[in-house]
């Protein structure tokens, strides 16, 4: 970090803001996966901490490295890129998995087949056949 020395305070600032919301995010979606009581509920929360939080820490590499390089820094774009599609990618492939498994076994606390689709016809609401 002999560099930093060499950022200017806006860009310091920007950096500096942009780690803190990254960890941030990153740190509340760990507490959601400890603290949440099932897988289903549980998925979730390291899903979007992951997304949100990686992406600010990128924003502040780019910010960063920019700076201190006078030319843009684009290649976080590609690993922001790669962990915004991926992540939730994987917790879809997760959750039908975790699904199908449940249900074979016969568990009763996984969630129904589909939830009752509600047709609105002639301002009246019917439940779908």
């Amino acid at each position: 970090m002999e560099h930093a020395a060499d950022l200017p305070a806006w860009a310091a600032l920007a950096v500096a803001f942009f780690l803190v919301v990254g960890a941030g995010l990153t740190l509340i979606g760990t507490i959601g996966f400890v603290r949440l009581p099932t897988f289903y509920e549980r998925i979730h929360a390291p899903t979007l901490g992951t997304s949100w939080g990686t992406g600010g820490v990128v924003m502040a590499s780019m910010i960063f490295f920019t700076v201190l390089s006078t030319r843009p820094v684009v290649h976080e774009i590609l690993i922001g890129i790669f962990v915004t599609v991926t992540t939730p990618v994987t917790l879809m492939l997760l959750a039908r998995a975790t699904l199908h498994r449940d249900r074979a076994e016969g568990n009763p606390d996984v969630p129904g087949e589909a939830p009752a689709q509600v047709l609105v016809e002639d301002g009246a609401a019917t439940k779908a056949d």
